[in-house]
């Protein structure tokens, strides 16, 4: 890939971190420029005209200058630095199934395990306003029922998608890992806890910042 690539995020961010994790693993270059969410910086009306006009990161650039496009969504961005490699099964079951666990995760894993991370770990529990503290229950419960049933999956499997990483599993590793983050207890899945040692001894990996 000979294009230059940017990763606008913010580092504390988990879906910023999957597309540093899979640049990491494919030994692709990967420039970053960082915004702090917290104080608004992807808000303002330079970034909304030039990077997201959805005020959101991720953004990975690809290209510099005027010729230079803006692919937001983070498992979109995945899917694009992983194209052709090792990281997209080529079987079209295989792919298909690594595309349901990235819908799961964007859909009942990372609502859940990243918003409460988020209003625990940033915004500070004291801080969140009534209707978020009446959705922190509901958030824990559907957040567990998800972990579950990737423990159940991984005790008979090694990685989401059969017996090697896919960006299915980097989708899901980002939050994952930092799970007691948000208050849930990855002592209780044992098969996570392997599953997350074999991505982190993965050749290539980086940790989070």
């Amino acid at each position: 890939m000979a294009e230059a690539l940017t990763l606008h995020e913010d580092p504390r961010s988990g879906n910023c971190f999957k597309i540093k994790l899979t640049a990491a693993l494919l030994g692709l270059p990967l420039a970053t420029r960082a915004y702090d969410i917290m104080k608004g910086e992807t808000r303002t009306p330079e970034f909304l005209a030039t990077v997201n006009a959805n005020g959101r990161i991720p953004v990975l650039q690809i290209g510099d200058g005027p010729d230079a496009r803006f692919l937001p969504e983070s498992n979109a961005a995945c899917w694009y630095l992983a194209h052709a490699s090792h990281l997209i099964p080529q079987e079209r079951f295989a792919q298909s199934d690594m595309l349901r666990w990235m819908f799961f995760e964007q859909y009942s894993h990372e609502p859940n395990i990243a918003t409460l991370r988020f209003w625990l770990r940033f915004v500070g529990e004291a801080n969140l306003s009534a209707e978020q503290r009446a959705q922190v229950m509901p958030k824990r419960i559907a957040g567990s029922a998800a972990l579950d049933l990737m423990n159940r999956h991984l005790a008979r499997s090694a990685f989401f998608c059969g017996g090697s990483v896919t960006i299915a599993d980097i989708a899901l590793f980002a939050y994952t890992h930092v799970a007691e983050e948000g208050g849930f207890g990855l002592g209780d899945y044992p098969h996570i806890n392997a599953w997350i040692a074999r991505i982190e001894a993965l050749p290539g990996f980086v940790a989070m910042d």
